[in-house]
């Protein structure tokens, strides 16, 4: 049976949802062993705290933290007309309100979109996408960040870069625990968190992070999917897909920490080796040719 647009949303929401599950309940379980070997929970409060205010901080400013980082300058619809109009229809078609449009000065083709909610969103896309893709193509691209805008995308990444920095400081907790002392070591049920501890605190940081990159990958499938439903046209989105991924080179404003937002990885098209498949793991987005393939099979 041919796969629907509707059939890759529903099944791309459930599994964000189950990593975000996993993640939620990855976090409680080293909470409480946290909490139960140290006696104290005041400490987890605090780390719950720093990390909410951090990330929360980072959300509410993301748009202009992003846009600074990456160079983006704002157009008026008569600097680049052809773009307008696209995200003008879109906005219309999808229902939102039209977001602001920046271009990023460099070869580079790739395109992003950020803001903490639809009434503040911005979309951005390079003058290296502008010089080698067509109306259609433009468009797939345009379609596709205005998916991440009305599935919310920055809310659902938010959380989820939350979790990991949670996850991370309660590592960090426990590991100098054990460093400076502290817990029960007496009996059993103290060594055997004291083992737990120590497995916690290599594991721990590094699940948390596979998780986060899990999730942005599930949302770009979500987005091309979404996207396409916008268009009722998913060879558009693959054609450029195509043209993007044939681009060897990397963004000059290039950075790990906003390279999930992009259309595409800033650093390039991902290597094809023997460790692929491990390697594919640590990615903000999946392989261009799955992406690629899975709209052309879609039935719209």
């Amino acid at each position: 049976m041919a796969t629907t647009i509707y059939t890759q949303q529903g099944s791309n929401i459930a599994k964000t949802w189950l990593l975000m599950g996993t993640f939620l309940i990855m976090v409680i379980a080293i909470s409480y062993g946290v909490a139960f070997y140290l006696g104290n929970p005041s400490i987890l409060y605090i780390g719950v705290a720093f990390a909410l205010i951090m990330n929360v901080g980072s959300y509410w400013f993301s748009d202009k933290l992003v846009l600074s980082m990456t160079n983006a300058k704002p157009v008026a619809k008569q600097d680049a007309p052809e773009l307008y109009n696209i995200v003008e229809n879109l906005a219309i078609t999808a229902g939102l309100p039209m977001p602001k449009v920046y271009i990023v000065n460099d070869p580079a083709p790739n395109a992003f979109a950020t803001g903490r909610n639809p009434e503040h969103a911005v979309v951005a896309v390079t003058t290296g996408l502008l010089a080698i893709l067509d109306r259609n193509e433009l468009e797939g691209v345009v379609a596709h960040e205005m998916a991440h805008i009305g599935n919310r995308d920055m809310l659902v990444m938010t959380v989820a870069v939350v979790l990991a920095g949670f996850v991370a400081i309660i590592a960090d907790f426990f590991s100098r625990a054990l460093m400076f002392g502290g817990g029960d070591r007496d009996n059993k049920v103290g060594i055997l968190f004291l083992i737990l501890g120590i497995v916690g605190i290599i594991l721990a940081p590094i699940a948390a992070q596979l998780m986060q990159m899990a999730i942005s990958r599930r949302r770009e499938y979500l987005a091309d999917a979404t996207g396409a439903l916008l268009t009722r046209y998913p060879e558009g989105l693959a054609s450029a897909l195509e043209k993007i991924s044939g681009y060897g080179g990397q963004m000059k404003s290039a950075s790990h920490a906003t390279a999930h937002l992009f259309i595409a990885d800033p650093y390039g098209p991902q290597k094809r080796s023997i460790g692929q498949k491990i390697g594919g793991l640590f990615q903000t987005h999946p392989p261009a040719a799955d992406r690629i393939r899975m709209l052309r099979e879609m039935d719209v």
